[in-house]
């Protein structure tokens, strides 16, 4: 079997943030690296957007807003963002831009191969696909494995998930400079649900239908819903360019109990999206950074020092969300009474940061003093009850 220091089992927006972060740092140039992916992220499969203030992969962005809507049934807010930004990136464009970069390390290699399994044995590892195995130092595995939060009952397990269409109309009707960001004016049917729009000129636009809840939907309801918003926004003649669907776990699951001292779980399979509402391009640039400090540490001395069970803390942020998915979880018709109160009225770039967990102790109260306080009292007092 081949031997590599690590080997990251998928190779998705973690394992791919975290391989050029390490690129980046310059001192992982004598460590053999493999990705097992059986995608060989060729395709558009999907589009991250995030807020930000900086030039976080400009290079890529292919749309930005200085502006945001919020509405639901009987308001709406223009917010405006400055000193954010809300940005655009293309599934593809971030792919190319990672695997050129990488493609000129030697010690970087890609299989294109399903992974079947993986264990740590002693002080290796091995790695089991479709076609061979493989042994490493370390793992890193961002595949998702749903059964570890389904069967339990601690932590509420929720679903954002959506379908988004890529379109271009006849009509000039959307305003390029203003983003969608939730419009919950759409019927709620006892969830969680809203419109999300990111116009890409006059004419053009993604928009997609997105419930946070804990069952999916069949096609045609989340489909009907957005050609009714189509014909609500005064569009009669449009041409359906592309498709997009998703479908991002929402929890305070601790995965990161399930790490040992040579797999690591990352991404969606590490807690790495951020719970409350399902961002995560934003927050895997900020782990797969701490992480490849992390690792630059146990390098060097030597690569059986790192412990990865002793890479993850717990924050305040983690208990925020936690709160929140126990008040969607018990009452996911209130979603949209909860987001319109923090945004009817509150400072934007103080819900960004906050959302972004770079707020201090006292902006969390300002933002959290917004809140329904009769929901979260209930769920903090259940919550506490239930603790053990």
């Amino acid at each position: 079997m081949k031997h590599y220091h690590y080997i990251f089992t998928g190779s998705g927006l973690s394992a791919l943030m975290t391989i050029y972060e390490m690129v980046l740092s310059g001192k992982f140039d004598d460590k053999t690296i493999l990705l097992i992916d059986s995608d060989s992220k060729k395709n558009n499969d999907r589009t991250w957007c995030f807020w930000d203030e900086e030039n976080l992969f400009d290079e890529i962005v292919s749309k930005k807003w200085n502006s945001a809507l919020f509405a639901d049934s009987k308001f709406d807010r223009e917010l405006n963002l400055e000193p954010y930004q809300y940005k655009m990136i293309k599934g593809l464009d971030f792919y190319k831009s990672v695997f050129d970069r990488i493609s000129k390390q030697q010690n970087i290699h890609f299989a294109n191969q399903k992974v079947l399994n993986f264990q740590e044995l002693g002080n290796h590892c091995v790695v089991k696909t479709d076609v061979e195995s493989y042994t490493c130092n370390k793992i890193f595995n961002s595949i998702f494995n749903p059964e570890l939060v389904k069967n339990q009952n601690k932590y509420p397990f929720l679903h954002q998930h959506f379908i988004g269409w890529f379109i271009k109309s006849k009509e000039a009707v959307f305003n390029v400079g203003c983003a969608t960001f939730m419009d919950f004016s759409v019927e709620q049917k006892g969830n969680t649900r809203f419109m999300y729009v990111l116009p890409t000129s006059q004419t053009e636009a993604l928009i997609e239908y997105t419930l946070f809840s804990k069952d999916l939907l069949a096609k045609d309801e989340y489909e009907t819903e957005i050609q009714n918003y189509i014909n609500q926004l005064g569009i009669t003649n449009y041409e359906l360019r592309e498709k997009e669907q998703g479908n991002i776990p929402m929890t305070s699951y601790k995965f990161w109990k399930n790490n040992t001292k040579n797999i690591i779980n990352i991404g969606s399979a590490g807690g790495w999206t951020k719970a409350s509402t399902g961002f995560t391009f934003k927050n895997t640039i900020k782990k797969s950074k701490a992480l490849v400090r992390f690792l630059e540490n146990g390098t060097s001395t030597s690569l059986s020092v790192t412990d990865f069970r002793k890479f993850y803390k717990q924050d305040k942020f983690w208990f925020y969300d936690l709160l929140f998915l126990d008040v969607l979880n018990r009452r996911n018709d209130k979603g949209s009474e909860v987001f319109s109160s923090l945004f009817k009225k509150g400072n934007p770039t103080l819900i960004f940061k906050f959302l972004d967990e770079e707020t201090s102790f006292s902006e969390d109260l300002k933002v959290i003093w917004k809140c329904p306080k009769g929901l979260f009292i209930r769920a903090l007092l259940q919550r506490f009850i239930g603790l053990r």
